[in-house]
């Protein structure tokens, strides 16, 4: 008898730390009025708004970064840059280009850095291929035909017309599966716990293995 209630208690103090370790909504995340259309509909998408800009999307970038490489084949990371105002055009249209060139992975630590911490402007245009063609962690003329290819600025058009017709009013943004948006409270870690539940979440509506 004393064995069987042990063996309760435990089942119980595993079922609560489940709970507790569940997200929550309203606290961990919230759901979007307006779904936003996913690029590939037969995945669980983890998409974020930010900008080299903001200081937030600096401190976050290399923990989703990281993070995504651990996604199942079913999930897969999508960047749209915002843009608020006129001056952000020349930023998107760098974000663009990493994206449509393959080089998230290795250019975003880089466009950050040179953006936040060398304070290069990267929305100049002459600027920022000067800057990538000197770049060697990573291969800056595949990046520069990216930002020179005919795609590129409606690529980033496509970017300010996401921000304005989803009214992205701050950043960083990360939604999963096009209506769940992450609440980060300050913990980036605990987010990408929220991040994998969301996903899970998603995939079970969908009735996704």
């Amino acid at each position: 008898m004393m064995m069987k209630m042990k063996l309760f208690s435990a089942l119980m103090a595993l079922s609560l730390a489940g709970m507790a370790q569940a997200a929550t909504e309203g606290k961990d995340y919230q759901v979007l009025a307006k779904p936003i259309p996913q690029v590939q509909t037969d995945k669980v998408e983890v998409l974020e708004f930010f900008g080299y800009f903001c200081v937030h999307c600096y401190h976050l970038d290399p923990v989703l970064l990281k993070h995504s490489q651990s996604f199942a084949k079913d999930t897969y990371l999508r960047t749209e840059h915002v843009v608020w105002q006129p001056e952000m055009f020349g930023m998107a249209r760098v974000a663009a280009a990493v994206n449509s060139s393959g080089l998230k992975y290795q250019a975003n630590p880089a466009v950050f850095k040179a953006v936040y911490e060398q304070k290069i402007n990267l929305a100049d245009s002459a600027t920022f291929k000067q800057w990538a063609a000197a770049q060697k962690g990573f291969d800056g003329k595949k990046l520069v035909a990216a930002y020179d290819s005919a795609a590129n600025q409606a690529q980033a058009r496509k970017m300010q017309g996401l921000t304005e017709t989803y009214r992205i009013e701050s950043t960083p943004m990360v939604i999963v599966g096009g209506k769940y948006e992450v609440l980060f409270n300050g913990d980036y870690q605990n987010g990408m716990r929220t991040i994998d539940e969301l996903v899970a979440k998603v995939r079970s509506e969908r009735g996704l293995k």
